[in-house]
Parts: structure tokens; sequence; C-alpha cells
């Protein structure tokens, strides 16, 4: 174990040697018997004068020696174990409780390496400290290490080896060595640690000391050196878990059950760490509590992700059984991620955060399952996170832009609109359509920063648009909009605002909302629709077809038209005259006959091939908006369509 230094620095002028004792200076002047003392004149004792040798003490010979020997017989009768050791190391006097600490006369002590019978060379650290105060350098040394008792017990003893100040020439350059018995301390000091170390419901290791455990697996060879053949092939599990629906046991059976519950889930997952380890040979298993209903098993030198998803399925298996509490029967399940790598690299953080993301995983795939660590997956989580972190600064720094896709008139090919969509020019992960980041701004919140930039540059362009060319319809401009522009925005401010900014008619407007949003709508979103309707601005029921479709509820809502979803399109007849799902021309054919009977007007998307065209005219279909037409293109390719011959279709 390191020493530790205490007290000041020795004296590079003091010589070593027995403990002395206190000098006492004595210069007044010594009274006359029956009378004054005599002045300029001194005695010192009744030594005469130049006869005196003055020993360490200030005293004569006799005294010197006579203090030695007590200071030798406390030595020898003193119930802590003591021993003189010189500048070599080499035990020169050792005292009686010392020789009965070692079960060795202590007579016998003498001559031997006090680093040996103290075990004080086993680390470099503690033997280079050792070795500092014996060479004068160093002016305390303390450790504390573990010795064999004669009578077969160990024990815990507190060593320290101070330098001999102040003693005579003859015992120069040594150092006294203490020992104290600490043992009951120590055993204090376990139990405590053992306390603040484990879980008081479960007995099992808590989260400080699989987290402690888990740093010093990864930092102990082989694992802390790449370049150790043993190193590169190390590998490294855990299982991450926690129980599925736990809080509602708690809230309704209260929390004496469920910490006999975790007590018994406990007591099952040591059972499965046990027995892999017997089917594994190899490695430890250490399983842990790590807060609430969580649970750790760490696996030191896996034998590979086969072992542990292995392991993972057994652990599954067992808390599957049901439980019986106190005479309560109950059952539940887990959710585990499991995480298996080489020791290479990795870190407590790194596995810690792909053990957390991987378990999200198995919770989010359906519960009472285990899932493995993904890179492609997390890498595309993380690329998520990314976008989500610098999504609201993007809109700011301008990385934002709009491209156009045209909706034509099926009936003469003529360009009628355009829907906006938006891009977003990632300076690292270049152009991302909408569907790599929209849901993102919906879940954070920046839809609706985004959705206003994207609202006011769609209207901007389309009377640009409309100023450029006075002769031609104007076209209108289709926006998408998120349930969520709705609930946390003024929307039908935001819109009055950007029409009365940029003199864009309101007629000249299409909002479009997806089905499940609309059909859902009440209260604030269905009063903003009709406020937004009453405007004159068209409202559009995106990918109609695939959500709620709530006919009754269709009748009652302010909207104007319907967008059929791709996916019926993409059913219908190809070129070569074959009919893929004749059932979708039926069911297209009747919602557009159902929409005009409501006065609505109907857009198909995702239209590719002429042959697909020629039928939704033939059914009444009154706009088309696919790659047949035109791809999504920059705003001066839409202004070099207006006014142009009817375009393909």
């Amino acid at each position: 174990m390191s020493g530790t230094s205490e007290g000041p620095r020795a004296s590079a002028g003091t010589a070593p040697g027995a403990p002395a004792a206190p000098v006492t200076e004595r210069h007044t002047t010594a009274p006359a018997e029956n009378g004054p003392a005599r002045t300029g004149s001194a005695r010192t004792d009744s030594t005469p004068t130049g006869s005196a040798r003055t020993g360490p003490g200030g005293g004569d010979a006799g005294s010197v020696a006579s203090e030695l020997r007590d200071y030798r017989a406390a030595f020898n009768a003193a119930t802590l174990p003591m021993g003189v050791v010189d500048g070599r190391g080499h035990v020169v006097r050792a005292n009686e409780a010392l020789g009965g600490l070692l079960g060795t006369p202590a007579g016998v002590l003498a001559g031997r390496q006090a680093c040996e019978l103290l075990d004080l060379a086993t680390d470099d650290r503690t033997w280079h400290a050792y070795r500092e105060v014996l060479l004068g350098r160093r002016s305390r040394f303390r450790c504390t290490r573990r010795l064999k008792h004669p009578d077969g017990r160990s024990l815990w003893a507190e060593i320290t080896v101070v330098p001999m100040t102040g003693a005579s020439a003859a015992e120069s350059a040594r150092v006294l060595l203490t020992v104290a018995d600490v043992s009951d301390r120590r055993e204090l000091q376990e139990r405590l640690r053992h306390l603040q170390m484990h879980d008081p419901v479960t007995r099992l290791p808590n989260r400080t000391l699989f987290f402690e455990r888990l740093a010093s697996t990864l930092e102990t060879p082989p694992y802390q050196d790449d370049s150790l053949p043993s190193r590169q092939h190390a590998r490294i599990g855990l299982c991450y878990l926690d129980l599925d629906g736990f809080k509602a046991i708690n809230d309704t059976l209260g929390h004496r059950t469920g910490d006999r519950l975790l007590a018994a889930v406990a007591a099952r997952l040591t059972d499965c760490a046990e027995n892999d380890a017997s089917r594994n040979a190899g490695g430890n298993r250490l399983v842990a509590r790590l807060g609430g209903d969580e649970f750790a098993i760490l696996v030191e030198d896996s034998a590979g992700t086969q072992a542990l998803t292995d392991l993972a399925r057994s652990v599954l298996a067992a808390l599957q059984q049901p439980f019986d509490l106190a005479g309560q029967r109950l059952s539940v399940s887990a959710s585990i991620g499991v995480v298996e790598r080489t020791a290479a690299g990795t870190s407590p953080t790194g596995l810690m955060q792909a053990a957390d993301t991987t378990l999200y995983w198995a919770k989010a795939d359906g519960r009472a399952r285990w899932t493995l660590f993904d890179p492609e997956r997390n890498a595309h989580r993380m690329t998520r996170q990314s976008l989500s972190s610098t999504l609201r600064p993007a809109v700011e720094r301008g990385e934002f832009t709009l491209e156009y896709q045209p909706l034509v008139g099926m009936a003469d090919g003529v360009l009628r609109g355009v829907e906006a969509l938006v891009r977003w020019n990632h300076p690292q992960f270049g152009v991302l359509p909408p569907n790599r980041f929209v849901q993102i701004a919906e879940e954070d919140g920046s839809i609706v920063q985004l959705g206003r930039w994207v609202l006011r540059t769609a209207c901007r362009q389309a009377r640009r648009w409309q100023l450029d060319h006075p002769d031609e319809p104007p076209l209108f401009i289709s926006v998408n909009v998120a349930v969520r522009q709705v609930w946390d925005s003024d929307l039908v401010a935001d819109v009055a605002q950007i029409l009365a900014e940029t003199e864009l008619a309101p007629g000249l407007l299409q909002l479009e909302l997806t089905e499940s949003a609309v059909m859902g709508s009440g209260g604030r979103p269905l009063r903003a629709l009709q406020a937004l309707s009453d405007m004159g601005v068209r409202i559009a029921i995106d990918d109609f077809g695939t959500g709620y479709s709530n006919l009754a509820y269709l009748s009652r809502l302010p909207v104007s038209v319907l967008k059929l979803d791709g996916a019926f399109v993409k059913g219908f007849r190809y070129e070569d005259g074959t009919h893929p799902s004749p059932a979708d021309e039926t069911i297209v054919e009747a919602m557009v006959q159902l929409a005009h009977r409501l006065g609505l007007t109907v857009t198909a998307e995702c239209v590719e091939t002429a042959g697909q065209a020629e039928r939704l005219r033939r059914i009444g279909c009154d706009t088309g908006q696919g790659w047949l037409y035109s791809r999504a293109v920059a705003p001066e390719q839409i202004a070099g369509l207006i006014g142009s011959r009817p375009l393909e279709g």
C-alpha cells in the first residue's frame, strides 16, 4: 500500500540516533550559601571547571548513560511493537512486542531486513517511500499492511517509520519503526464500507460499487494495455435490465410488496449469473442493483456475444416464472439491453451509454425482450440527436431552403399550383429531405419556428411569381402544417400577418394537414381551421385514406381538398396494361365521387406513369402530383413552367 508522508522534513544537519532527553541550558548565577551571589562568577552544578563532559542532554557522561539505559528499558518494555532499523534496512534492535507480533524472538530479528518482515516491498510506491526515509530524504512514512499472526489469523497493521533525530553519533542514520494493530478499526471500516456499497433491500452491490468495479476492471491489466496479446482478445459484457410495469406493482400493492419482489428478482439474477459462470469457464459475474427496478450483470472476460445473449435469455426465462411473495403470486417481465465488445478502447461511460441506449430499444420494441447493441442503429440515433441539437440554430443561420413540386390539372395538364417542400442544407450531412428532420422538429417544438419560416418564404415566392407573370393565372402555394403548430402557436395570426406582409391573396394559399391530425381536431385546432377557412385559405387533408377516414366527421370539417395517398395510385395499371391491384382503382373512384358530392376537390399523389394519369383523369381526379410531371425543383425552374404548354401526362 502507499505510504503517506507526515510531519516536517528532517533537517540536513540533524544526526540520527536514539531519542534524547529534553536539553535544559543553565546560565543563571548560583547564589552563595547564606549570602548573595558573587558578581561575575558562575557555577554549574558541583563539577570542577574543565572536568565536565557534556553529553547529548547537556549533563555529564554518567547521566547520559543512565538516560540511554532508561530509554532502552522503556523500549524493551513497551507494549507497542517497535524496532530500530539502520540505513540499509536491517533491524538493529527489536522489542519483545515486535517479536511477539511476528512470532520470532526479538533477539533473532536483529540483522533481518525490515521490509521482508513487514511486507514493505510488494509495490513500488510503498518501497520507494520507505527507502526515502532510510536515506534521510523524507521525514515520515506510514502505510497499512495485512500481516500473518503466529496464531494463524490475519491482522491489519499500521506501520510508521521516522528518523531518530537527536541521537548519538553511534546510532546515526537509523530510523524508528512502530507497528500498531488496527484490525478492529479496519474491520469497522470494512463493515461501514459494505453498508455504503450494498443495497439494503436486495443485498446486492449498489450503483457505487458497480461503477467502481467496472472502472477497476477496465483499468487493470490486461485491459489497460492495448499492446498485450491478451488485451487484444479480452472482451467485456453487460446485461442492463429493468422490470416492466414495476411502478404499477408499487402503486397498487405497496412498497413492502415491491421490496419483496426486488429481493426475489435479485436472487434469481444471482442464480442465473452463477449458472452462467459454471457453463462458461473464466471471468467473473457481478450482479448489482443500480437503483429503482434497474439491475445489471457485468461479465468480465466475456466468452462472446452468443454467450452473453444466452445469459439474457436465461434471465428472461427465470423472471417470467411467477413469484410467490408471502402467499401473493405475481408475474413480471423485464427488458434487457445487451452490450458485448472487446475491452480495447472501451470506457465505463461508453459501455453504460451503449447499455442504456439498448435498454431503451428493448422497451421501444415491445418490452419483455432482450436487444443487442447495434452500432448502425446507434449511429442513426446519434445522427438524430445531432440534428435535434442543431435544428433551431440552423433556422437562424439560414440553412434551410425550399423546393417546389408542380400540382397539375388532370384534365388539361396545365400547372395550377405548387407544393413547398423544405430541405436542410446541413454542413455535415449534406442536403436532407423533410423525413429526416420534420419529426424531430415536431418532437422538440422547433417546428413552430421552422414552419413559420417556410410559410413566409413560400408566400413571398408565390407573390413574386404572380408579379413576374401578371398575364398568367396566379399559382396557388400549398404548405404543410404540423398539428403542433396549431397547438403551440397562434397559426391564424401568423397566417394573417404573413399574407398581409407578402400581399398574397388568401385564396392562393393552401395549408396541408395530415388526416390523423385533422380528423381528431376539436377545440382550439378546429376553431383555428375554421378561422383560416373563413379567411379564404384552403385546407387540404394530406395522405387521405391511410388514417382515421372518419367520413361522418369529414363532412363537418372546413376542408376543401383531399390529397389521396400515393399507395392507392401505385396500385393502378402499368404501361403494359396489367392491374396489380384492381381494388385500389375501385377505392380511389369511390373516394373521388364521395369528395365531389361533398364539394371537395381531389389531388392524387405519386403519379409516375401516363397510364396512372389517364385512369385518374377518367375517374374524375382534379389535380395530380408526381414524377410524371416533375420532381421538386428550384423556384427558377417553376418560373419556366408558368404559361408553358401542358405538362406531360
